[in-house]
């Protein structure tokens, strides 16, 4: 089951990779700006922040398949219509691309619930790093081959890149539709839909732990927006790199994160633990980022992107980790869908704020920013540690 998991995310990654690293380049030829890339992707992260616990308590009750081939298909069309809107080149055509997508976007959380079903029971916490590193690892299969991918398929035109990115994401959707089995005992999820009120925000929330991996995942998914909305900008404006060079740089980013995600996590998750790995991947993403804001040459600048992709690739997939743990049975698919919004929330407010920091302070100002929010990732790190310890 894992492996089918695994492809899906992986096939959906490649479609993400294709245009993430070309995203600047778009909007700015369309006649936009820092603060418009900013707001694109902000639209992108609400609209992900509403739907995506939605989506959650939906796989709770019907499934993790259906609602992963939801967001798959609408994906897909979302890629169509961003391909639509790079040939045309219209903007706001580019804005209700990504509005779609966004609103569709249960497909992590979703496949993150999958893991947590078949790893769940006492005793499995190293059986459940693995399986989100496993996920981790094809979302940095996928962030290999999807710049590259997208860097070939923008000599053939604009439209090229997210036209690909569309067929991956129908060519996932069909896979999964005849390959994907239900992870999720349905029979239990009827007999357990009496208690969905428990899931609620409020309910949620009442639990210390899990506000505090909240946090987490709003800090995470908050200082990573500067990678997505500044770093193009910034390796253009200091170091007159183009697409191809960004999308090289993305896809050593990839690299490191599959080489983290697919093999080592599980034992540096055991020897370290989950929480004290989190706190650490917080610091060393806070120096990747301070290097990243200082550099103005390829080195440094490499240097600084190696340490954040370490960091990011031992962070993200214990954070899920953790969250499906202190969840427990009844509401792992609703807390991993509330993580996700959390990260949603980070991704509408910090892409906007990425892009007035950038405009307005200057290109290393956003990762300055981001730096900030790591080491408030640490200290709430630190503090689930001593509430696991009391």
């Amino acid at each position: 089951m894992v492996t089918f998991v695994f492809l899906t995310v992986f096939l959906d990654l490649i479609g993400f990779g294709i245009i993430i690293p070309l995203f600047p380049f778009y909007v700015k030829s369309m006649g936009g700006s820092a603060r418009t890339i900013g707001f694109l992707l902000s639209c992108f992260a609400f609209t992900q922040l509403v739907a995506t616990p939605l989506l959650g308590r939906l796989s709770d009750r019907i499934g993790r398949r259906k609602v992963i081939l939801l967001s798959l298909a609408g994906n897909a069309v979302s890629m169509v219509l961003f391909a639509l809107a790079a040939k045309a080149s219209l903007l706001p055509l580019l804005f209700g691309s990504r509005v779609l997508a966004g609103a569709t976007a249960g497909n992590l959380a979703a496949c993150q619930a999958a893991i947590a079903d078949v790893t769940s029971g006492p005793g499995r916490d190293e059986d459940r790093a693995k399986g989100m590193g496993r996920l981790g690892a094809g979302i940095g299969l996928g962030l290999v081959l999807g710049p590259a991918l997208g860097g070939a398929l923008s000599h053939i035109g604009p439209w090229a890149p997210p036209l690909g990115a569309a067929a991956m994401a129908t060519a996932d959707l069909v896979g999964a539709f005849f390959f994907m089995p239900e992870t999720l005992d349905l029979e239990r999820a009827v007999t357990k839909a009496a208690g969905a009120a428990g899931s609620s925000l409020a309910a949620v929330l009442a639990q210390p732990r899990l506000v505090v991996v909240l946090l987490l995942s709003f800090c995470t998914s908050l200082y990573m927006t500067t990678l997505q909305v500044a770093f193009a900008l910034l390796a253009k404006e200091r170091l007159a790199w183009g697409q191809s060079q960004i999308g090289n740089v993305f896809a050593l980013f990839g690299v490191i994160m599959l080489i983290i995600q697919g093999g080592l996590i599980r034992g540096i998750s055991r020897t370290f633990g989950q929480v004290r790995v989190v706190a650490g991947g917080s610091v060393i993403a806070a120096g990747g980022l301070l290097g990243i804001a200082a550099s103005y040459h390829l080195l440094p600048l490499i240097a600084g992107l190696v340490l954040l992709a370490v960091g990011l690739g031992v962070t993200q997939p214990l954070l899920a980790s953790i969250a499906a743990t202190f969840a427990g049975d009844r509401q792992k698919g609703v807390v991993l869908g509330f993580s996700q919004s959390a990260g949603g929330l980070a991704r509408t407010a910090g892409p906007t704020l990425g892009g007035f920091l950038f405009d307005g302070f200057g290109a290393g100002a956003p990762f300055i920013g981001g730096a900030i929010v790591a080491l408030i990732g640490f200290a709430l790190a630190l503090g689930l540690r001593a509430e696991r310890a009391a």
